[in-house]
């Protein structure tokens, strides 16, 4: 008897894999289990996916819905990760709790450098992996060194053409193959979210998507706030319906804030419910642009759905991710190469939609670019790429400060790293004539 786990803790990606299921691209099992996990800071406090609306028609294609939190309580999903001395205690705890019994179990995770993944591929340390993409991070490199019983067990990478044309370079190093989820059937399964909601009204509205800056330390809170500010007033300086989608893991009391800030300066702001997936919104409201900083939304708003989208706050968060190697970097970087900022004192994006529903900036050296910035936050795993990586940044010399920090340069030994410092006969004086004094001084 065969088993396939699915654990999903975004009903983003749930629609992911509810999709992949769709175009059949799992091979037959004979028992299909959903296992949902709420990564939520606070998970008590926070809305899981089975509360998403529409939730039943995708849990629908499952045998059964787990609950990994309850599993595990009271451990926290992403912090939890057992030692390697209980695993075979584990596995028996999961299979009798779960009622596997004996049967064969293949893993299909999102997230494989963290947990719950990582727990997961430990527990069950016989069964093949299947990995599907969060969003635009799979496009950059894995965030840690896979260890090796893990990685050895991964067998594909499913991820949405939210880019059309560029490869991820999550789980490159093991060589793992790409499997594309088609779009067309991302949405048909969106459409079935929310099937009970209807547009307030009729006149058209731009959405400007939150995400957790605050709550990742890449902003402060009043940062944020004002970032959100300067999309709606533009917002609302194109459109007569206002729109914000909170993201689930703002902080409470975050939303609430805007709108009173935003209705100090004149503009009025409706929210969206928090549980809802933005691509509800993009099916069922008639959205004219959408604004947001780095979220993944922008690319399903451009690519999945033909929408003329806007960014703003871009430049701030490139130089303000810390480390380097910060996972948002290749979303960041992307939504900065593509989509057209937003000009605020204009209200609408520096370009608008083509006839032909590109809504995208044309970048002929994405790929590269990626590679590049990649190599920069991974040079170890991706050390076979370093030539593509050397190669972009000399022939794309503006490029280098926007993307790769100077000091990541010279770190590295990297085209653009500024010249060594060299001693001259006059620094040698300077330096002389201070010891001298300091030595006159203990004297």
């Amino acid at each position: 008897m065969s088993t396939q786990i699915f654990v999903a803790s975004t009903a983003f990606g749930l629609a992911t894999v509810v999709a992949a299921l769709e175009a059949d691209l799992f091979e037959p099992a004979e028992r299909r289990l959903l296992v949902l996990s709420n990564n939520a800071t606070m998970p008590e406090a926070s809305p899981s996916v089975a509360e998403t609306p529409g939730f039943a028609a995708l849990a629908a294609r499952f045998d059964e819905v787990l609950d990994y939190n309850e599993t595990i309580a009271p451990q926290h999903p992403s912090a939890w990760n057992p030692r390697s001395v209980d695993l075979p205690l584990w596995e028996r705890a999961f299979r009798q709790r779960w009622r596997l019994g004996e049967a064969e179990v293949r893993l299909v995770l999102e997230s494989i450098q963290v947990s719950p993944a990582q727990a997961l591929s430990r527990i069950f340390a016989e069964a093949p992996i299947e990995v599907y993409a969060d969003g635009l991070m799979s496009y950059g490199p894995t965030r840690n060194p896979m260890p090796d019983d893990v990685g050895a067990r991964i067998e594909r990478l499913l991820h949405l053409d939210l880019v059309p044309g560029l490869a991820p370079l999550l789980l490159s190093e093991w060589a793992v193959p790409t499997v594309l989820v088609p779009i067309p059937l991302f949405r048909s399964v969106v459409a079935e979210l929310g099937p009970d909601r209807a547009p307030a009204y009729a006149e058209p509205v731009a959405l400007v998507l939150g995400q957790y800056l605050s709550s990742a330390g890449l902003l402060t809170e009043n940062e944020e706030l004002e970032l959100y500010e300067t999309m709606l007033a533009a917002a609302a300086a194109g459109s007569s319906r206002v729109l914000f989608k909170p993201h689930p893991g703002a902080p409470a009391g975050q939303a609430a804030a805007l709108v009173r800030r935003a209705a100090a300066r004149g503009v009025g702001v409706e929210l969206a419910p928090t549980s809802d997936l933005a691509e509800t919104l993009y099916a069922r409201e008639p959205v004219v642009l959408v604004l947001g900083c780095f979220s993944t939304g922008l690319l399903t708003a451009a690519t999945a759905y033909g929408l003329p989208v806007a960014c703003l706050g871009t430049e701030l968060l490139l130089e303000r991710l810390s480390p380097y190697q910060n996972s948002n970097r290749i979303p960041v970087t992307l939504v900065d190469a593509l989509v057209p900022p937003l000009a605020p004192a204009a209200g609408v994006p520096v370009s608008g939609p083509g006839g032909d529903g590109a809504v995208l900036r044309q970048v002929p050296a994405l790929s590269a670019l990626v590679v590049a910035v990649s190599y920069a936050m991974q040079p170890q795993l991706l050390a076979a790429r370093r030539g593509e990586a050397v190669a972009f940044l000399e022939q794309h010399p503006g490029d280098r400060g926007r993307y790769v920090k100077r000091r990541r340069l010279t770190r590295l030994d990297l085209p653009g790293r500024p010249p060594a410092r060299t001693a001259t006969r006059s620094g040698w004086r300077v330096g002389a004539r201070r010891l001298l004094r300091s030595i006159a001084a203990v004297r």
